[in-house]
């Protein structure tokens, strides 16, 4: 029997709160547990659990505001969300959709729901992550890649038991779309009519799941329920997901740690407290740009 690859904690997130009035958020990390160097890249999840939102004519969202030294990772299960950053990039993403945009040296943006989205009302439904950015690329220059679901590569079970879209990494053989600046597996895991798979992620990696849809039972063992986040021990073994629900999703993380100092401080991840005042200089004095974008 192959060894099977345990379980350290899990765990859920913190009592929803709002990023600004557009995203009805629970922060899994930090503030639900304070993972900062231990689930590296990986240094913020807030996961928008389904909300529903009434038709409005004003655009609910979070106005223009600064980041830098890492990169934000938004992915959608239902709704629509719209973006724009002042280097030029704008996008729209909708179900299946995932926007990867990376401040690098520094970019301001805005995030907020879709126009039409806002006006007829409806549930939002996504995920944001936060990944560090490895000290030699901190101060890379920004980009934003639109990955469309069409554009997602997909790995199917056998017997109709399911599929597995790649975001990021190689799974089975399947190549996410996502560029990245470290090793990272970032995909979700799609079971149907009860379906099982076996995952194999390399043992130096920090690897976690997050239970979107459904109950799944993990390593013929215990069942987690709809918002558990289930993080592994670094061990070499395998990870066996069944659904035990008709229908189960969940997003799996997975990356290989940048074994580097964090200093987090608002919407800034450097290295060192004085990268992180710097920063602060750098956007007070007006070098990330202008807000009126």
């Amino acid at each position: 029997m192959s060894k099977l690859r345990s379980i350290e904690t899990s765990f859920k997130g913190a009592a929803p709160h709002f990023v600004g009035d557009g995203f009805r958020v629970s922060q899994y990390f930090p503030a639900g547990k304070n993972l900062l160097t231990r689930f590296s890249p990986f240094i913020l999840l807030d996961y928008n659990q389904p909300h529903y939102f009434e038709p409005s004519e004003a655009r609910r969202g979070v106005g223009a505001h600064p980041h830098r030294g890492f990169e934000t990772v938004t992915i959608a299960y239902d709704g629509k969300v719209e973006h724009h950053d002042n280097s030029g990039n704008h996008g729209v993403i909708g179900p299946g959709d995932v926007q990867w945009m990376t401040a690098g040296s520094g970019v301001l943006h805005k995030e907020y729901h879709e126009e039409q989205f806002s006006k007829d009302g409806g549930m939002l439904h996504m995920i944001q992550l936060w990944v560090n950015l490895p000290n030699k690329y901190k101060m890379t220059k920004p980009k934003y890649q639109p990955i469309t679901k069409e554009n997602i590569s997909v790995y199917k079970l056998s017997n109709h038991e399911g599929e597995i879209k790649v975001i990021a990494g190689e799974v089975k053989g399947v190549k996410g779309p996502a560029s990245t600046f470290s090793k990272m597996n970032i995909y979700n895991v799609c079971l149907k009519n009860h379906g099982k798979v076996i995952l194999n992620e390399p043992s130096e990696f920090n690897t976690g799941i997050l239970i979107i849809n459904g109950e799944m039972k993990i390593n013929n063992d215990s069942i987690y329920k709809e918002n558990d986040f289930i993080l592994f021990d670094n061990v070499e073994g395998e990870i066996i997901l069944e659904s035990v629900s008709e229908d189960s999703l969940a997003i799996v993380l997975s990356g290989e740690p940048l074994n580097e100092p964090v200093i987090a401080h608002g919407p800034f991840v450097m290295n060192t407290e004085s990268e992180i005042i710097k920063a602060y200089e750098d956007y007070n004095s007006g070098k990330f740009g202008q807000l009126n974008f």
